[in-house]
């Protein structure tokens, strides 16, 4: 292995998508935060060798799918996922995982690792803008030991809707809502695959704490 791709220590080595997107070198601090060893990349060996992979997202889904495809991204989370290495999204990094994103009237196909659509929130205010509590399930590792804190949001769009069925001996993906106006899914834990639709590096201690839960689910 390469010295690059050697974890700083104990710290596992968290390689952070560089696809064009803003907001990346504050979930690069969080990470650090959180006990990571951060890179922020888009070199194809580190992406796939890294112990994570964080895929950070903020404006339009359809923006966010053109970005990633222009540096054949969606190819990157695929064969880490094949090979059960761990990938996190946030916000609109979290959205893009399902199969389409529907803005402003414009349907765009995104990356299919979860069914369902991505559409307005049904609220009588939008974006979603400031703090809110989420419901995350006993089986939640992000989620673990901070289930009665709140998280930043600022979205207009969300999946409302959670269809993927899994049979035994797959264990039941743990999926956390939230609501404004109606419920969102707010967070995903489906094996080596986890998002939030909310941003854990805005979440200020609760958020840090998110995250030192994922890092620590990746040591070896």
């Amino acid at each position: 292995m390469s010295e690059e791709l050697i974890g700083d220590g104990d710290r596992p080595l968290v390689a952070v998508l560089d696809y064009g997107s803003g907001n990346v070198h504050s979930a690069v601090k969080a990470l650090e935060a959180a006990g990571a060893d951060v890179r922020l990349t888009n070199d194809r060996g580190l992406v796939l060798e890294a112990d994570g992979l964080l895929v950070p997202g903020v404006g339009a889904f359809r923006a966010v799918m053109e970005q990633l495809t222009a540096i054949r991204g969606g190819e990157l989370i695929d064969r880490r996922l094949a090979g059960g290495r761990p990938v996190m999204g946030i916000c609109v990094g979290m959205q893009v995982l399902f199969e389409r994103g529907i803005e402003r009237g414009v349907d765009t196909e995104g990356l299919g690792e979860w069914p369902g659509v991505v559409a307005e929130l049904d609220a009588p205010v939008v974006p979603h803008m400031g703090w809110n509590t989420v419901e995350a399930p006993e089986s939640s590792v992000l989620f673990r030991g901070i289930r009665d804190e709140r998280f930043y949001f600022v979205h207009s769009y969300a999946a409302q809707e959670w269809t993927l069925g899994v049979q035994p001996p797959f264990p039941e993906p743990a999926v956390t809502w939230a609501a404004h106006g109606g419920r969102f899914i707010a967070a995903v834990e489906n094996g080596p695959l986890s998002a939030t639709q909310f941003h854990p590096e805005k979440s200020g201690e609760a958020g840090i704490r998110l995250l030192a839960n994922w890092v620590g689910s990746l040591r070896r």
